[in-house]
């Protein structure tokens, strides 16, 4: 499993559930329900201290765990798409709750796409 930092563009459901993304440049739509969770950040760690009665999402990241696949219209160019047999990707995305940005965190190896 790939464990990294790098910004994405989530769009989500009413519900708060990531629909699509984009990430390096190619627009990736959910493809089954996305499973969510919280993870403690290492608060102890950190020199910021959080203001007194700061709330939900200074301890915690929220994390979503997705199955994305290419969306149609993947600006790709047609070769690399077919290259990729439209696998599916098992991403895990962070919310900061309090900028409401997101942040791919892990790429899981199972489901990685494969280079030659």
């Amino acid at each position: 499993m790939g464990m990294f930092s790098e910004s994405v563009d989530v769009v989500c459901a009413v519900t708060g559930a990531p629909e699509s993304l984009m990430w390096a440049g190619v627009s990736y739509t959910v493809c089954a329900e996305p499973v969510r969770w919280y993870e403690r950040r290492q608060w102890w760690a950190e020199d910021s201290r959080a203001p007194l009665g700061s709330g939900q999402g200074v301890v915690d990241h929220e994390i979503w765990r997705v199955q994305v696949l290419p969306a149609r219209g993947d600006s790709r160019p047609a070769a690399a798409q077919e290259q990729s047999g439209a696998e599916t990707l098992t991403l895990d995305l962070s919310r900061h709750l309090r900028s409401n940005r997101w942040r791919l965190v892990r790429v899981h190896d199972a489901l990685r796409p494969r280079t030659a």
